[in-house]
């Protein structure tokens, strides 16, 4: 079967591709068709965080399949009940409401903050304030939220209601937030913006910020959540909590889910009938996400995680001392980027012809997020080809 010839005639053509099919993975590894072996340093964008076919994961999901895949949320199902245990249990959340993606996350924490808003200060507190360069997804409202202007070419007129402030300036959360504004969305650290991470108070002077005005603080952890930057949720490493947060991509390890987490009194505002979905939450992606929050919450892992990148972050810095073309390292935990003085994708297909995955973003941007497994001798494999290539 021709895979890459057959995809143009009967796929969308929404994705600038790889040339590569993959066929299977293991831990950080994964195989193409020709059975070419790959270091994997996207991980499915900061998706697969316990690696490619993870044993526990593997086992849950087998499991679950075989004895209930859904059910729709018209009954009771143990594995959801327990995966929204264990994230209240780990984090300052009171309630989950479970959902499909990182998109449908966002639109459920948009949602709440103006149901939120609008019974507890009536209904023209109701706008959300996001940040330049953010990345919330592609329904109409997470793409409206969304603060770069490439995604939402097309799709006028978005919706109203939303206003954009630069990331990491709190004079201007301070000056946009005025009587009418219910929620402020912002990703701890900006993944698609080139792994931008803001001043160390910047968070936590925006939370007083909120708390003064009477304005939700949304976590945006879609990327930064499970254990990418080091602790379990970015906040924490922050030492800032929001209102409500969301969170997609790792939670299943691979499986499509979100979810959104919240304290009590703004839970309270999804009452009976006010959201809803079909798939959220269901048996099978919650048997995984069961899985990976018990890997993940296990005994020295997450301090493992952060060792391995600690020691990205030193391999990243001395390929930077090397390398004319590198601008600037930023990152943490397991989230790293290059900023090139160049275009980026050449380096991309060079470290894949070298048998290492990597993408870029923001155009000059390298940007690395291997599975939280991954191992010295990987690392130094990784920096060994970068620093081949990098000149």
């Amino acid at each position: 079967m021709d895979v890459k010839q057959i995809e143009k005639q009967v796929i969308m053509q929404t994705y600038a591709r790889n040339d590569l099919v993959l066929q299977k993975g293991k831990g950080t590894r994964v195989w193409d068709d020709q059975g070419n072996e790959y270091l994997d340093f996207v991980a499915g964008i900061a998706v697969c965080n316990l690696g490619h076919a993870h044993d526990i994961v593997t086992e849950a999901i087998c499991r679950q399949a075989g004895t209930l895949l859904h059910t729709s949320n018209l009954y009771y199902t143990e594995p959801q009940v327990r995966l929204a245990q264990l994230l209240t249990q780990h984090s300052f959340a009171d309630k989950a409401f479970f959902c499909n993606s990182g998109a449908e996350a966002n639109e459920a924490a948009i949602k709440l903050a103006r149901k939120y808003a609008s019974e507890k200060y009536g209904p023209l507190k109701n706008r959300i304030i996001s940040t330049e360069m953010s990345f919330h997804g592609r329904t109409m409202a997470t793409l409206t939220a969304t603060g770069q202007a490439k995604v939402k070419k097309g799709y006028d007129p978005l919706l109203e209601g939303f206003v954009r402030v630069p990331f990491n300036d709190l004079n201007a959360a301070r000056e946009a937030m005025d009587e009418t504004v219910c929620g402020f969305l912002v990703e701890p650290i900006q993944g698609e913006g080139g792994v931008i991470v803001p001043d160390p108070d910047y968070l936590r002077n925006l939370r007083e910020l909120c708390d003064e005005r009477g304005v939700l603080l949304m976590f945006d952890e879609v990327q930064t959540g499970m254990g990418r930057t080091g602790t379990l949720f970015a906040y924490q490493g922050f030492g800032v909590e929001p209102h409500i947060m969301s969170l997609a991509k790792a939670l299943a390890n691979g499986l499509p889910m979100g979810a959104i987490v919240a304290v009590e009194e703004v839970a309270e505002s999804f009452g009976v009938g006010s959201h809803a979905t079909t798939f959220g939450g269901g048996p099978l992606v919650s048997a995984a996400a069961v899985a990976v929050m018990e890997v993940l919450t296990s005994e020295g892992f997450l301090e493992g995680a952060a060792e391995m990148g600690e020691f990205l972050a030193e391999g990243l810095r001395e390929v930077a001392r090397s390398s004319p073309i590198i601008r600037q390292v930023r990152g943490t935990g397991m989230i790293w980027a290059l900023d090139l003085d160049r275009e980026a994708k050449p380096f991309v297909a060079k470290a894949q012809s070298r048998g290492v995955l990597i993408n870029c973003v923001q155009d000059k941007t390298l940007r690395f997020t291997p599975p939280l497994i991954v191992t010295r001798e990987e690392i130094e494999r990784l920096i060994q080809v970068l620093q081949e290539i990098l000149v």
